[in-house]
This record gives structure tokens, C-alpha cells and sequence, in this order.
């Protein structure tokens, strides 16, 4: 579903990615974002998102509208005009204005997906030399489905795909690896301790021994991301959203994903050539 909606525009692509204006002006007087959201829809203007940045009191905004090729200079000028009319009671002072083209946006986009995707890739060797490489498919196929659960709430909800959700997805990424990795060196410890135990016995006693240590380290992440969800403000929102989905698919992908996945490429595989010449225990780093 979430592959679809990449490849189908279903994923709602933010302005960096689909093109528009992106204009941060500060008023003098408290303003509703409701308001010049309405005032802004009213206009004609298509996929306005407004959000506060800055600290509390300071009443300054990010206005963010997509704008089509060719449209940018007007679609810019209009918000211009209305800031200055409709809002020339609160003192709207224009401080930045970026324009972002649609080429520029889907350009930007295809570099986000990549960067993912490249990330996966390098963890994929490190994984393989850290340990050995029938390890590292469990990683790979875990953390592909880090990115994609992320990006499938995002496109059930209706959220919009960002530059923040690309730096969420990379953390979250790099979160789940890492508890991978921790499971992954207490299999190969128990591989040395226990050398006449089945895989599937070894896996389990891993992630049993550090399951403690999971729930602690996931639980503390979780803690805090929902607290930055919900009390962080609208300029971190999204960002905190997709840490709060990844922290939890992340812990479970490792648990059910990734070693499940080795297990079965053992049994596939591995088990089969390990006739010819024993290959069960990892090599050591």
C-alpha cells in the first residue's frame, strides 16, 4: 500500500518535495493560525499548512503553500498582499520568503528516498562484516519495513511527507539498528557459549537475555517522543511522529523480523552447506 501510494501521489508530499512558497513572517499581535488559514483558502490558495516556530509569545509564523510551475511569482505575491491587507492590523512583518520549484521539489524527493534507501544498503555491510553475511538480510528486510510502516501511517492519516519525516525515518533507522545489532552480539556470545544448541534455541535465549534491556532503552524513547509529540509545538510535530511509530515498529522488527529472518536462512540455506564445512559459528570481530 504504501509502495503504491509512493509511486501514485497518494503520499502527501509537503511543500520541499511538491513545490510552493514557503513564507515566515512574524506579527505583532497574537493571530489565530485558523484565521489566516481561512484567510488564505478563501483566496484560492491550494495546500496552505501553517505552524508556529520560534518560542511562545513571539507570534511568529511558518505559512507554507504549494504553487504549480509557472505560478510561484504570482502565488508568492498574493500571500505577500494578503499578509499586508488582511493582517495589517497585527503587524505582520514579513522575514523570509523561499520559493521552492516543482522540478527543484521532485528533485529533492527522489534524493530523500535514496538516502534512505543508500542507508539501508551500508547498514546491510556493516551488518555482514560485523557478524556474517546471512545476518544481514534479516537487518535489511527489518529496516525496510521500519520505513514503510512510518510511511504507511503517514499516508492513512493524511500527513504531510517533509524533510522532517526523511531526518525521522534516517534516526529511526539508525535507532533500530542499533537494538539489532545488541541482539545480534548476545546470539553470537551464546553461539560460543552453547555450540551444540539449535539457531532457533540460541536466538531465543538472545533475545530473552536482552529483552530487559529493550523494554528500557524502547520505553524511555517512546516516553519522550510523545511527550515532544503532543507538548513540543507544531514545528517538531511531525518529526516526533514518525519517531513515536518508528520506536515501536523498530523494537519489534528486531525482535520478530530480523531474527526470524536469519532463522529461516539457516533453515534454507546455510543448514544444507553446512554439511560440507561447518559455517554456524560467526566470525569473530
Amino acid at each position: 500500500l504504501t509502495v503504491i501510494g509512493m509511486f501514485t501521489g497518494q503520499l502527501k508530499y509537503g511543500v520541499d518535495f511538491r513545490g510552493g512558497i514557503e513564507t515566515q513572517v512574524r506579527f505583532s499581535k497574537a493571530v489565530g493560525i485558523g484565521e489566516i488559514r481561512e484567510k488564505m483558502d478563501a483566496s484560492g490558495l491550494q495546500g496552505v499548512s501553517v505552524q508556529t516556530i520560534g518560542e511562545e509569545g513571539q507570534n511568529e509564523l511558518l505559512i507554507k503553500v504549494s504553487a504549480k510551475d509557472g505560478e510561484i511569482n504570482t502565488v508568492s505575491e498574493k500571500i505577500e498582499k494578503i499578509l499586508k491587507t488582511e493582517f495589517a492590523a497585527q503587524g505582520a512583518d514579513i522575514r523570509k520568503i523561499d520559493l521552492v520549484g516543482p522540478k527543484a521539489g521532485n528533485s529533492l524527493r527522489i534524493s530523500g528516498f535514496l538516502a534512505m534507501m543508500w542507508s539501508i544498503i551500508l547498514i546491510m555491510i556493516y551488518v555482514g562484516l560485523r557478524f556474517e553475511f546471512k545476518y544481514a538480510p534479516g537487518v535489511v528486510v527489518a529496516l525496510a519495513h521500519d520505513a514503510l510502516m512510518v510511511l504507511a501511517v503517514y499516508e492513512i492519516t493524511g500527513t504531510e511527507f517533509t524533510l522532517q519525516t526523511v531526518a525521522a525515518i534516517l534516526t529511526v533507522i539508525g535507532y533500530s539498528v542499533n537494538d539489532t545489532v545488541v541482539v545480534y552480539d548476545r546470539i553470537r556470545e551464546n553461539m560460543e557459549k552453547h555450540q551444540g544448541m539449535e539457531l532457533k534455541g540460541i536466538i531465543n535465549l538472545a533475545v530473552n537475555e536482552t529483552m530487559s534491556r529493550t523494554i528500557l532503552t524502547a520505553g524511555t524513547v517512546f516516553i519522550v517522543s510523545v511527550i515532544m509529540f503532543f507538548f513540543g509545538g507544531s514545528a517538531i510535530k511531525d518529526f516526533f511522529m514518525a519517531m513515536t511509530i518508528g520506536v515501536i515498529v523498530g523494537t519489534y522488527s528486531s525482535i520478530y523480523i530480523a531474527s526470524p529472518m536469519t532463522v529461516w536462512l539457516e533453515d534454507t540455506f546455510y543448514s544444507k552447506r553446512g554439511k560440507k564445512g561447518d559455517v554456524s559459528t560467526p566470525a569473530s570481530v
